[in-house]
């Protein structure tokens, strides 16, 4: 869950989830989805024989495809209990799976109308299709909404997102929301399941307008009334090594965020180049009730310019979203591992664990991995926290083709470590580390229910 360091979150494995919640929210919107279905059932077309197979195909694509771009939008509002139902992980991860199956159903929508009418008619595809553009009502806007669509999903392609920088992936996505707004109207002028059907229109203005309110207040106002409330200022930037620095924020009433270690928020920098695009960095410190320190690597774009933020620059920040705490530990004993770029939510980790109980009680080891010594950002600090308890940090420094080996390698952790099986692990760091790090503690046969590490990913 390294967006501290990063602007794409390391990937990991989903903490389990003791309370079945993410089951109840996908059997929420799977009763959607057969609501939608009968919806269709229960008006059926007047066409007959292969015309109205293929337009019924097309009415349902269409309505599922309506009502998943609805649930993308949901699952991206920031709602408060969906996160902590689901988890940001889990709800990224649908969004992502979800995203190619919606743009699928609307292009199969189009596609299946148009030949279904085409049959109908016995008339060429593409005539009938110049026809259903130019004469039914608010069709110009829905191809243009489906158009934008279309873009969102090409830009959400890995070879394309590696072209992009997040600013611009960000704006693209954000045009969703008016592709959402131009589809709309056609829906209700022109869909068979809405044109003399008042209940079905009321259903489907219900919808929207209710995602529309969450999207709204859990993405503006709640923010907004949040600056107010806490008038998050960066209160200053430090240089912690080459390339990361910490910014520590300043605010008021800051317990009343109710952030944990371990967590995120989703922060946007009020100055010149931070404006438009909220970013996902984890909390290097554990929360006290005057400041907040993230911790970040000089990454490209966002996280470059936060080295150049003026203290005094006004905050707006989303959350604290994550289930990467010690409140899912099941063992006395902790094993930290990090990644050079997953230092930061695993330092404040380090530091809540000693904050809770007494120093010399405390039994843990960190492990911090890095390709330099000069990589070892917050050094200082871990050595600090280290003499003061009984907190064991190893650093494991210099790449593998020097040292002939992966010093995260399973023999290499059970050497180090030879109790892990009695420990609760929790790994943050790059992608690649940290997949490789929890085949390690499969190796080592670790239980599952030990292991903590989110994956979380806006694109």
């Amino acid at each position: 869950m390294s967006a501290t360091m990063i602007d794409r979150p390391a990937a990991g494995l989903r903490s389990p989830d003791p309370t079945g919640g993410h089951l109840a929210v996908r059997a929420a919107l799977m009763a959607g989805a057969g609501a939608i279905v009968l919806m269709w059932w229960l008006d059926p077309t007047s066409l007959s024989g292969t015309a109205a197979k293929v337009t019924e195909a097309g009415r349902l694509a269409g309505l599922l495809g309506a009502y998943l771009v609805l649930v993308q939008l949901l699952l991206m509002s920031r709602l408060g209990w969906f996160e902590q139902a689901v988890g940001f992980d889990r709800l990224t991860a649908w969004h992502r799976g979800l995203g190619t199956n919606t743009v699928l159903l609307l292009a199969a929508h189009v596609l299946l109308i148009v030949e279904g009418y085409a049959l109908s008619d016995q008339r060429g595809t593409v005539p009938t299709g110049w026809h259903i553009l130019s004469t039914y009502p608010e069709m110009l806007k829905a191809t243009a909404g489906m158009a934008l669509f279309a873009l969102v999903a090409v830009t959400s392609a890995r070879a394309a997102r590696r072209r992009l920088s997040y600013e611009a992936w960000y704006a693209v996505h954000l045009s969703a929301y008016a592709a959402v707004a131009l589809a709309f109207g056609h829906q209700l002028a022109a869909g068979q399941d809405f044109v003399g059907h008042p209940f079905n229109r009321l259903l489907w203005w219900a919808m929207y307008l209710f995602v529309a309110g969450v999207v709204v207040v859990e993405r503006v106002v709640l923010p907004v009334r949040a600056w107010f409330r806490h008038k998050l200022l960066v209160d200053r930037v430090v240089q912690e090594s080459p390339g990361v620095v910490s910014v520590w924020v300043r605010g008021r009433h800051l317990n009343e965020l109710g952030a944990r270690a371990g967590q995120f928020l989703l922060w946007r920098f009020l100055a010149p180049g931070h404006l438009w695009s909220a970013h996902p960095y984890s909390l290097s410190a554990a929360p006290d009730h005057g400041t907040l320190r993230i911790t970040v690597k000089d990454a490209g774009d966002h996280s470059a310019a936060l080295a150049h933020l003026r203290p005094g620059t006004p905050v707006l920040a989303e959350g604290p979203f994550g289930h990467f705490t010690l409140e899912k530990r099941t063992r006395s004993r902790m094993l930290f591992i990090a990644g050079g770029s997953g230092i930061g939510p695993i330092r404040a980790l380090a530091e809540e664990l000693v904050m809770r109980g007494p120093r010399r009680r405390v039994d843990a080891v960190l492990l911090y991995r890095a390709g330099r010594a000069s990589d070892l950002a917050l050094r200082k600090e871990l050595d600090k926290l280290a003499a003061r308890t009984h907190l064991r940090v190893v650093y494991l420094v210099g790449h593998r083709s020097e040292l002939g080996r992966d010093p995260l390698s399973a023999v290499a952790i059970g050497s180090l470590v030879p109790d892990v099986r009695s420990r609760d692990v929790y790994v943050c760091g790059p992608s690649g580390m940290t997949h490789n790090v929890l085949r390690a503690m499969r190796e080592l046969r670790v239980p599952v229910r030990q292991l903590h590490s989110e994956e979380f990913e806006l694109v």
